[in-house]
């Protein structure tokens, strides 16, 4: 009786976990280029009752006889998968159409060493210009790219000088604007996008940044487009790939897996009043 209570206790714990984890996929369900999530559960450990015999010249084998002590957690599996596309009409919002991630960093950057590594990964494209002409995510840090021409070499921040006006973004990533003393459009750098070979083992942050992981795999960075990397539409942003439908049927088994298991803590626990109420 008390095995099978402390089985439904871990029952009640994961279950718990499942919630917890739906209820974060439904409230980041505007976040913008936010992935869910999805748990898994796994069997815990097994006491062996009896173990398996193979067969002989007159009997048939036997297989083991084992009760198992409950649940544990399986995974969080980040599911990477796009999400919608918002359009916006804001020049500066820009969505990825297909595989990739906006590079990010942090730093002092300046004219003569505008060099940032990058440290945080994002697919949420609400950009803005700062005070001194840098493109920023909305809470300050970089977005970087490569100088023109754009065809390798170390990321830098993005900036535009002063009195650039009519900024844009191409399906390449190319950041133009139109120069105040030639009156010409001309592109100051081109946006590049990372790749990884396992990008669902990037770890949260928060703020709808990404950070690699030991098994987040290699960086193949690279211009939109090429290799393999998606494109960038300006005037949009990617939203949340959150399945409203399936979210509330998780919540429901989550909801229904608790109450079971509080069921069974419940005949154990009259089980063993039934027990105790043996000898009066």
């Amino acid at each position: 009786m008390m095995r099978g209570m402390f089985a439904a206790i871990s029952g009640l714990k994961q279950h718990q976990v499942m919630l917890d984890v739906t209820a974060n996929d439904i409230a980041n369900v505007n976040t913008i280029g936010y992935k869910s999530s999805r748990m898994t559960f796994a069997d815990s450990l097994n006491q062996l009752q009896r173990g398996a015999a193979g067969p002989t010249n007159t009997t048939g084998g036997s297989n083991a006889a084992q009760v198992g002590l409950g649940v544990g957690l399986g995974s969080i599996d980040n599911l990477m998968t796009d999400g919608a596309t918002q359009t916006t009409g804001n020049p500066l919002d820009v969505a990825i159409q297909g595989s990739g991630f906006f590079q990010i960093g942090v730093g002092a950057p300046t004219d003569a060493n505008p060099e940032i590594t990058p440290t945080m990964y994002t697919r949420a494209g609400n950009f803005t210009i700062n005070s001194e002409g840098y493109l920023t995510t909305q809470t300050g840090q970089f977005v970087l790219g490569w100088a023109m021409p754009a065809t390798a070499g170390p990321e830098i921040a993005i900036k535009l000088p002063e009195g650039a006006t009519s900024v844009a973004i191409d399906q390449s990533g190319g950041v133009s604007y139109i120069d105040k003393t030639t009156g010409l459009r001309t592109t100051a750098a081109r946006l590049t996008l990372a790749t990884f070979s396992n990008a669902a083992g990037l770890e949260r942050t928060g703020g709808n940044m990404w950070v690699t992981s030991a098994n987040s795999g290699l960086k193949s960075a690279n211009t939109p487009g090429q290799e393999g990397l998606g494109i960038t539409q300006a005037g949009a942003v990617e939203m949340s790939n959150v399945d409203l439908s399936q979210t509330f049927t998780n919540m429901i088994t989550a909801q229904r897996g608790f109450q079971a298991n509080s069921r069974v803590i419940s005949t154990a626990d009259e089980m063993l009043q039934d027990l105790v109420n043996m000898k009066r």
